[in-house]
């Protein structure tokens, strides 16, 4: 008998266990009315459970509505964005996939123009005479994101301990829409990153200053989390591991955090990079194949804490050479997802961990069980490729 593939191994993470290492990256769509989700979400992320993902995570969903990073971001800070929440956690949990949910604060970058609109960048008096307006930001320091920039106002002692809170209220939410996993979002520059970076906080009171007190905020953040998410549902946070700013956060500090996060009650660190300075584009590489894996290997290798890795993991090989390596313990497919949302399901085929189709829904299944049987007595494999190559030699 064949050894399962890693890749679709079940994990057990705190007390729920994903039946297999692929999860649905968060991913913006910015397609939300006044931060509601609807029957576009339901479609969207139903999608990918349909396709064998373990886990499907929401985009980042905004804890205060000045926190959106446009005014298409999905909200969840207020109980009346909980029914068409509930509804997609639903059915993504009664398709075998556990329904995660990214919880986010844009910070000073907020107030951008959707990315296919306008010029993609912040939102300027064209997009104000069409209902979406300039709206107030807050940051760290209120020192703009860049020229064009709202400036934000920079937040208070007191303000940071509503912020905090606003967090929590959002997590006590999504258990209450039945989210299995929860994501705090401290990376690509947003609200928690920022705190984080030596090369864009000068505060110089409790929240600066020394690499503790740049993680004072992010800590404060999960440790309330924490304290309302309940103990058997897994709660991960996102990190850039390295930011790319200049003399910015590095992986010694990401490092560090971990180690933090860990004893402030975090299961997984999803180990993503860059975005201080600008869009969430990544500043610190060349976008390789698997770019990012590095980080989550060392930080794995450094705490021991369960790391998920994410960017450019394209392929089902690719994949399991991830986990066979040690380098992380989850898989995060984002943009190819969007090109193959049944990419778990063709990985599994891949790797033979599958061959029947039982990993289906049996709507879908039974059908290319018999489609197999039958494309295999003329040749060909169920991906509509001949099973062997043809000699050219006899074909001439």
């Amino acid at each position: 008998m064949l050894k399962m593939p890693l890749l679709f191994t079940p994990l057990q993470i705190a007390g729920t266990t994903l039946h297999n290492r692929v999860v649905l990256s968060p991913m913006c769509q910015y397609c939300a009315i006044d931060g509601y989700a609807d029957d576009w979400h339901l479609v969207h992320l139903g999608k990918f459970a349909l396709g064998g993902m373990a886990l499907v995570f929401t985009e980042a969903t905004a804890v205060e509505e000045r926190g959106r990073i446009s005014y298409g971001d999905l909200g969840i800070w207020s109980d009346s964005f909980l029914p068409g929440l509930k509804r997609i956690a639903d059915f993504v949990r009664a398709q075998g996939a556990l329904p995660g949910i990214q919880i986010a604060h844009a910070g000073r970058k907020g107030g951008w123009q959707r990315p296919w609109q306008g010029s993609g960048g912040p939102l300027d008096a064209a997009d104000a005479a069409q209902g979406e307006a300039p709206y107030p930001l807050i940051g760290r320091t209120a020192e703009p994101l860049a020229p064009g920039h709202v400036a934000p106002h920079a937040l208070s002692l007191a303000e940071i301990a509503g912020v905090v809170e606003s967090f929590a209220s959002a997590a006590a939410r999504a258990d209450r829409a039945g989210f299995e996993v929860l994501e705090i979002h401290g990376a690509h520059g947003y609200l928690i990153s920022s705190f984080l970076s030596p090369g864009v906080n000068r505060r110089n009171d409790a929240y600066g200053g020394d690499r503790a007190g740049r993680m004072r905020f992010a800590l404060e953040v999960t440790r309330a989390v924490r304290a309302v998410w309940p103990a058997r549902k897994p709660l991960f946070f996102r990190v850039s591991s390295v930011d790319g700013a200049p003399d910015g956060w590095a992986i010694e500090d990401s490092i560090a955090l971990a180690g933090e996060l860990g004893k402030a009650g975090v299961d997984v660190v999803d180990c993503s990079s860059g975005g201080m300075r600008g869009a969430t584009a990544y500043e610190n590489s060349s976008r390789r194949p698997g770019f990012q894996v590095g980080y989550a290997s060392d930080i794995r290798k450094a705490t021991g804490m369960k790391t998920m890795a994410v960017g450019h993991i394209l392929d089902a090989r690719q994949a399991e050479a991830v986990l066979a390596g040690g380098h992380a313990d989850l898989t995060a497919i984002g943009r190819q997802a969007m090109y193959d949302p049944y990419w778990p399901h063709h990985a599994a085929q891949a790797l033979g961990a599958d061959p029947d189709f039982k990993g289906w829904n049996d709507q879908a299944g039974w059908w290319l069980a018999i489609r197999r049987r039958g494309l295999e007595k003329v040749g060909f494999g169920p991906d509509g490729r001949p099973l062997q190559v043809p000699d050219e030699a006899a074909l001439a």
